[in-house]
Parts: structure tokens; sequence; C-alpha cells
């Protein structure tokens, strides 16, 4: 009974601190526009879901994605394709993305998930790459040039994104509703399924647990949300190019991912906007950021492996 109350006790000590961490997270960015450039905040928060996304992967179940930028880069050119060509409206246009990434996500899935370790990151960064040489040949990617101009158009029709505040109202809200969507999958009876698979995978197969179809759900859960944020970074920046698919752009969110706070709940936020504000103060040194950027992740496997969030939830002992 003592272990059962303190089970109880230490689950409602880590929701209310976790409200607590989202409130203030939640006031920080409504107030940030006025201390910050709208255009670099979403920039963040767009890669925030991404980190967001890919963590759920990664820290819940355990999967490592070398090709998670094919999900976030091909969300980015079918939206940007949708709402220049299509002339889809930008809901419509990031729910094509989506799809279109959890389409991807399935099919990837459904060829990586039967491996493990080394040889599931391989395969997935094998089909990365091929879409990457895809985008580059296919008529509609514009190839180097990328999607240019891609209208912002009116949100539900009346809404014009145009206007930077009501551009990044949306975008917090896009960010603000996947994030509670990931913590609600994470916090549910299917996420303590994945857990349970990441600590013991023969164990969770021995008590009935098909673990294949968990793990390919979840990757499809990770590709969906990469997607949305694909999408959305491209009407922000009314751009898609190769970038957002090359393989650079899968070891950055690992990087974002890895500096926040593996399997921490705001960790992989917190990473990206870090990562995001290092590279706009150091765009001045080209190449070398790539550089700097290697120095900070030896650092943090080396010093910091819980990460920002995970140090900080270490000090001040509560659940982040």
């Amino acid at each position: 009974m003592q272990r059962v109350a303190k089970a109880r006790g230490d689950l409602a000590l880590r929701r209310h601190s976790e409200a607590i961490a989202f409130l203030v997270m939640t006031g920080l960015l409504v107030v940030a526009p006025t201390f910050a450039y709208p255009v670099f905040l979403m920039k963040a928060l767009c890669f925030a879901l991404f980190a967001c996304a890919f963590n759920l992967l990664i820290g819940f179940v355990g999967l490592l994605s070398f090709g998670h930028a094919l999900f976030f880069g091909w969300a980015s050119y079918i939206a940007a394709h949708a709402a220049k060509v299509w002339g889809f409206p930008p809901e419509l246009a990031i729910l094509s993305g989506a799809a279109t990434a959890a389409g991807l996500g399935a099919i990837v899935g459904a060829l990586a998930i039967r491996r493990q370790g080394i040889y599931f990151a391989m395969i997935t960064l094998a089909l990365a790459q091929m879409m990457y040489f895809f985008a580059v040949q296919a008529p509609f990617t514009h190839g180097e040039d990328g999607i240019q101009a891609v209208p912002r158009g009116k949100l539900f029709g009346f809404i014009d994104l145009a206007d930077q505040s009501n551009m990044y109202i949306m975008v917090l809200v896009i960010f603000l509703g996947c994030f509670l969507l990931i913590y609600r999958i994470i916090n549910s009876p299917f996420g303590e399924v994945l857990k349970a698979i990441r600590e013991n995978e023969p164990r969770a197969i021995s008590l009935g647990y098909k673990s294949e179809r968990y793990k390919l759900v979840a990757f499809v859960l990770s590709a969906t949300f990469a997607g949305v944020a694909g999408a959305t970074k491209a009407l922000v920046f009314q751009l898609a190019s190769l970038t957002d698919v090359d393989w650079p752009m899968s070891g950055e969110v690992i990087l974002m991912t890895l500096v926040g706070g593996l399997g921490t709940l705001f960790g992989p936020v917190a990473g990206a906007f870090f990562m995001v504000t290092l590279e706009n103060y150091l765009t001045t040194i080209g190449q070398w950021v790539f550089v700097v950027q290697g120095v900070i992740f030896v650092v943090c496997v080396l010093l910091f492996r819980r990460g920002i969030i995970g140090e900080l939830a270490q000090v001040l002992r509560v659940k982040l």
C-alpha cells in the first residue's frame, strides 16, 4: 500500500511540474514576439515540433532514425506545391504535407521496423537519400532552386497570413496543439506499451504485445508530426528546398534532441531553440557552423548526457 501511495504521489508531482512548465513555456512564447523577430521564432517553433516528433520515436520507443528529413522535407515540398500550384488554402496545404509524411512513414516503417539498432538506422538513411535524389530530379521540386514564392494565403478564408502576427499565432497554435497530442500519446496506455518495448522488448512480447505493430504506429505518428513541422515551415518561409530533405537535416534534429534532453518532454523544444539561436548568430562563419555543432555534440555526450532539460530536472528533482 505504501508503494502504491508513493507511486501515486510521484505521478501527481510529475503532472503538477509538467503543467507548470507547460504554462511557463506557453506564456514565454506568447510574449516572445515583443522581444524577438517573429520569423526567427516561427522557425524555432517548426524545428521544436520536428524535434518533438523525433523524440517520440527515439526517446520513448528507442528507435534511432537517420532519415527523418525525408518526412520533414517531402511534407514541405507537397505543402508548397499544393499552396502554389493547386491553390490550396494553408490549412489544406499543411494537411496535405502531413498526409504525405504519414504515407511515407508507413512505407519506410514497414520496410525498416523489422530491423534493430544500426541496421534500422541505416535503412532509414538509405531510403531518405534515395528520396533526396528523387527530389533533385523531380520536375515539380525545381531541383536546386526549390519551390519559391509560396503564397501563405488566408486561413479559413478570412485570416490573412501575410500579416506576421497572424502567421505567428497560427504556427504557435499548431505547435502547442501537436505538443499536447504528443504528451497525450506518451502518457496513454499506448505510450506505456512503447516505453515497455523500449526497456525490454522480449518481455513485452511475452506479455502478448505485438511489438512490431506498436513500433510501426509510433513511427507513422512521428513521421506525421515531422510532416506538420515541414509543411508549416514551407509556408513560413514561402520556400521548399533541397536543404529540408537532405541528410544534414536528419543529423540536426538528432543534435537538437540530444542537446535538449533525450526522452524528456520539454528537452527537444529547448534544444531546438538553442540550436536555431546558435545558427542565427553564427551565420557569418559559413561552413564552420558545422564544426561548432560537432564540438557541442561531443561536449554534450561527454559532460551533459541528460541534455539541458535533463540536467535541469535532475537539479530540481522533477520530471520534465
